[in-house]
């Protein structure tokens, strides 16, 4: 059933009372039997009805009417979805259920889950159990055992360079990689999440290992109410710890060289100009799933996200370029257009309407109970913290209650930024 429409005050409260039973938020997806974890050639005749009747069907889904302007016609992801970050109005979607390999964009749930856990200032050496398992050509940032990094610079070895090096140290860390599945696939499901079959921490193509649109959609929603998720998907480049020699005096020195986030409607590329409003959030490409990609920009009050899966057309930069054009028609649409489905809420978390101002009464090392200000990592050029989702515990009359929908302004340098 497609979300209410928001008020002008675009505030949306999410209250975290315990629910003793899911089945007035998806009661036919949660009712079937666990679909098959092997993706199929073409999309289910019948997928997952979460978030809406219309988003468990194979195609394209959209209500057009008076106003509305056409999809792009040359949009070919197998699977896509738009939505309003803040309502979690699903405004169109193509085969946004079908269970797909998910690539390194399976990192914003790995991110989500584990980012939480560990202050940004604690130091890691980096021992040589830590780099064990890392898939034959990973993407790695370069991280050298026998190194010590702070945790700030593995996140920015994740998001900017999608080091598969530093997610499995973050792993390490988090009591190795099996556990830090188990953690993911649990977080997955508490977002109600359920296309998703976590096998690999990275997303390192592995047998069974999938995802869909709609899934990745809800893992951006929910990492990006976290404060340092949100400033490392948005950070463009940045200076990254190299090794440590000695120089002609005999004392130790660290190195360091710049790396750039791969994200080319971030950073831009010579056929991909940057987008304007952008802010993240994660690309992915391995063989077995293309390449995917999720990203959130704002523009004009109004803030979307939109997830292409393996376009069909292989040209250069294609899944960014397909992006773009979606979110276009999503700026244009939006407002006019009855949304097809919404982005379900985690299942901890009940819709109520407008509330009571809430008080922050805590805080974790990602989460923040304020708007953040613009930042930049290491004196880059990066765009910082993208949103100021209020994230951290809230009390709310009788209840905790879970913010997902306060304004998220983006820093003056993103909405600086021009569309050539």
């Amino acid at each position: 059933m497609p979300a209410p429409k928001p008020k002008a005050s675009r505030v949306l409260l999410v209250a975290s009372a315990a629910l003793l039973s899911l089945s007035s938020t998806a009661p036919a997806a949660l009712a079937a039997p666990t679909p098959s974890t092997t993706p199929s050639a073409t999309p289910p005749a019948g997928m997952s009805t979460v978030g809406g009747t219309r988003l468990g069907q194979p195609g394209t889904q959209v209500n057009p009417a008076a106003g509305v302007p056409v999809l792009p016609k040359d949009v070919t992801g197998r699977s896509w979805i738009v939505s309003d970050a803040e309502s979690g109005e699903v405004l169109a979607a193509h085969n946004a259920h079908w269970r797909l390999p998910p690539a390194s964009t399976l990192k914003m749930l790995f991110a989500d889950t584990v980012l939480p856990r560990f202050p940004r200032s604690t130091p890691h050496t980096v021992a040589p159990a830590d780099l064990a398992g890392i898939g034959a050509g990973s993407s790695m940032v370069g991280i050298k055992e026998g190194q010590t990094y702070t945790v700030h610079d593995l996140w920015l070895g994740v998001f900017l360079r999608s080091g598969n090096d530093a997610v499995h140290v973050l792993s390490a860390m988090n009591g190795g990689v099996e556990q830090t599945v188990r953690d993911m696939q649990d977080h997955a499901d508490e977002l109600q999440a359920l296309d998703t079959h976590v096998v690999s921490p990275d997303g390192y193509d592995q047998p069974g290992q999938v995802s869909s649109a709609y899934d990745l959609s809800l893992f951006a929603r929910s990492g990006l109410q976290k404060k340092d998720f949100r400033e490392y998907c948005s950070t463009v480049r940045a200076s990254f710890p190299g090794d440590t020699t000695k120089n002609a005096k005999g004392k130790s020195v660290r190195g360091s060289f710049e790396i750039q986030n791969t994200n080319r409607l971030l950073s831009g590329d010579t056929d991909v100009p940057v987008y304007q409003g952008i802010a993240g959030v994660k690309n992915g490409n391995t063989t077995n799933a293309g390449a995917t990609f999720t990203g959130v920009a704002e523009r004009n009050g109004r803030v979307l996200l939109v997830t292409v899966m393996n376009p069909e057309k292989k040209e250069h930069n294609e899944v960014y370029k397909e992006t773009a054009k979606l979110f276009d028609w999503g700026f244009q649409a939006a407002g006019k257009v009855t949304p097809v489905g919404e982005l379900v809420p985690p299942r901890g978390a009940a819709t109520s309407g407008p509330a009571p101002r809430a008080t922050a009464v805590g805080k974790d090392a990602g989460a923040s109970s304020k708007p953040v200000a613009a930042s930049s990592a290491n004196g880059s050029g990066g765009a910082g913290v993208a949103l100021g989702i209020a994230g951290g515990s809230l009390v709310l009359l009788a209840g905790a209650a879970f913010l997902v929908n306060r304004r998220w302004p983006l820093p003056d340098l993103v909405r600086r930024r021009s569309r050539p």
